[in-house]
């Protein structure tokens, strides 16, 4: 695909935060962090009926695309592929993903598919075959994984290579989203992001206020998670090498993490090449899956199993 061509961007689920801060960056041109040459001009708004966080934003969030940012709005899933280039799958609720990738996936378009990706390795699974089945290059991740400071932490090798990571940052629960599919996919995704691929088993320790996760990869690497519900809501990081340990401000760049990552999402859609290996991303899931057991046995869980 041409790096330059203008695309048409498209737009599923307009129940979340994402859907006008995307926008925005991509619609209009006094955005600071402004991505030029592919607008969001379609959007189908979605909703969750079953979901309060779903319910309740996808109105006002519908207008503003439409009034604010100039999206035209549609009455079915299948008309966002029709009449655009690439897709933004945002919809809150990860539970139906799938069934909404499941709609698109014949008309070919590149997909992002906000996090978290799904709530369960099942639907993962699936999506990556219909995705591979159609040949089409997908993508999913939290944004905070494309922070800065983080991606300079990973990048800096002056002291060695990586034998370690811990991870902290706020852990809401939602019943709808279990576990930490809600919030703590956010410190996953950067543990994964310093660890790569590789876990083979954890175990949770929780309570109220705190979750604390620690992962065993396959090579003896530690990494840990550390998830709060009480006061401090702010992400970061300690990535351990072989000769210090560095500290990651997640908040020292002035651009949004957000940013950073639609710049790759958008080479992604241009080029076909998913910028994220599809097999971490459905480790990301069977991570939390197995987090999830593990919260409720106190038990060691593998990922194999």
């Amino acid at each position: 695909m041409n790096d330059t061509k203008t695309l048409n961007i498209g737009m599923i689920g307009l129940d979340t935060s994402h859907a006008p801060a995307f926008t925005e960056l991509l619609n209009d041109p006094k955005h600071p962090y402004h991505i030029a040459g592919s607008p969001v001009t379609i959007a189908y708004p979605g909703g969750s009926p079953d979901f309060e966080l779903s319910y309740s934003r996808v109105d006002g969030f519908t207008a503003k695309l439409r009034g604010d940012l100039g999206v035209e709005m549609v009455g079915t899933i299948e008309e966002v592929p029709k009449r655009s280039d690439a897709i933004l799958l945002l919809s809150v609720d990860g539970r139906v993903h799938l069934e909404q990738f499941e709609k698109i996936a014949a008309y070919g378009k590149p997909v992002f598919i906000d996090k978290p990706f799904a709530v369960s390795s099942a639907d993962a699974i699936a999506m990556a075959e219909i995705a591979n089945e159609h040949g089409i290059p997908l993508m999913s991740c939290s944004s905070v994984r494309y922070a800065q400071g983080l991606s300079e932490a990973i990048a800096d090798d002056a002291r060695g290579r990586i034998i370690g990571a811990d991870c902290y940052g706020p852990m809401e629960l939602q019943p709808t989203q279990p576990g930490l599919f809600w919030y703590g996919i956010h410190t996953a995704d950067m543990l994964y992001a310093v660890m790569g691929k590789g876990c083979k088993e954890v175990r949770a320790f929780t309570n109220a206020d705190h979750d604390e996760v620690v992962g065993v990869w396959e090579d003896g690497r530690i990494g840990t998670i550390r998830g709060n519900r009480k006061g401090n809501r702010t992400f970061g990081a300690l990535v351990h090498r072989e000769k210090a340990s560095q500290f990651v401000d997640v908040y020292a760049a002035p651009k949004p993490y957000y940013a950073s990552m639609l710049e790759a999402i958008l080479k992604m859609f241009r080029t076909g090449a998913a910028p994220i290996d599809m097999k971490e991303t459905l480790e990301v899931i069977r991570f939390i899956e197995a987090v999830n057991e593990s919260r409720q046995t106190g038990a060691v869980v593998k990922l194999g199993c």
